[in-house]
C-alpha cells in the first residue's frame, strides 16, 4: 500500500485492468485497492496483486488511448475505396484525434488480409479519452456500416459452399422368388 501511495503508479481515479478486472481506481488503502467497474460494482483488489499481476494503467500520464474496428469486406470490393471510407469515418467523429495533434499518429486503415470469406481490414486510432472507448467504438462501427452502404461495399460475412454428389445405385443381388428353390428347411 505504501508503494502504491508514494510512487503513485495508480491514483484515485485511473481507469486500470488488473488480471480480470477493469474499471476506475475508487481508493488506495493500504492493504488493498477499490476499483469500480463498468457495471458499477465494487471489486476490492489486493495490493499486491497490483504490485505482482500485470498492471494497464489507461490513463496514468494522459487521456488519450487507441482503438480498433476491424471489419471484413467482400471480396471484389474496392480496397482503395474501403481505406477512404474508413479514414473519412474517424475523421468524422469529434473524440477521434484525427490532425495528429501532441505526437499522436493520425487515424490508419490496415488491409490486414484475405480471410476465409473476408478482405479484412482495421481502423485504427487515437482518441481524446480512452474511458470512453466501448461508445466511441460503437459510433464508429454505426458510422461504417452507413457509410459502407451508401457507397456500396459489402460488408462479408462466413460464406459455407455445400456439395451435394449423388453417387451411382448399388447393384443390388438379384433376389429369389423361392420357386424353383429346393426348401431345405424341410426334414426328408
Amino acid at each position: 500500500g505504501l508503494i502504491l501511495l508514494f510512487e503513485q503508479p495508480v491514483r484515485r481515479g485511473n481507469y486500470i485492468t488488473v488480471g480480470d478486472t477493469e474499471g476506475f481506481v475508487r481508493r488506495i488503502r493500504i492493504r488493498a485497492t477499490e476499483i469500480e467497474t463498468l457495471q458499477r460494482t465494487t471489486v476490492v483488489v489486493p495490493n499486491s496483486e497490483l504490485l505482482t499481476l500485470h498492471l494497464k494503467n489507461w490513463n496514468l500520464r494522459d487521456r488519450y488511448g487507441r482503438i480498433g474496428c476491424p471489419v471484413g469486406v467482400a471480396y471484389g470490393s474496392d480496397v482503395r475505396l474501403v481505406e477512404r471510407l474508413l479514414l473519412e469515418v474517424a475523421a468524422e467523429h469529434k473524440d477521434v484525434i484525427s490532425d495528429g495533434r501532441g505526437g499522436v499518429p493520425k487515424p490508419v486503415a490496415l488491409f490486414r488480409g484475405f480471410g476465409n470469406s473476408t478482405l479484412d481490414f482495421e481502423l485504427r486510432c487515437f482518441i481524446r479519452d480512452v474511458t470512453r472507448r466501448f461508445f466511441v467504438v460503437s459510433d464508429l462501427n454505426f458510422a461504417i456500416d452507413a457509410a459502407f452502404r451508401e457507397h456500396d461495399v459489402t460488408i462479408a460475412f462466413p460464406q459455407l459452399d455445400v456439395w451435394h454428389r449423388s453417387l451411382p445405385p448399388t447393384p443390388q443381388p438379384p433376389v429369389d422368388s423361392g420357386d424353383d428353390a429346393p426348401d431345405n428347411t424341410r426334414p426328408d
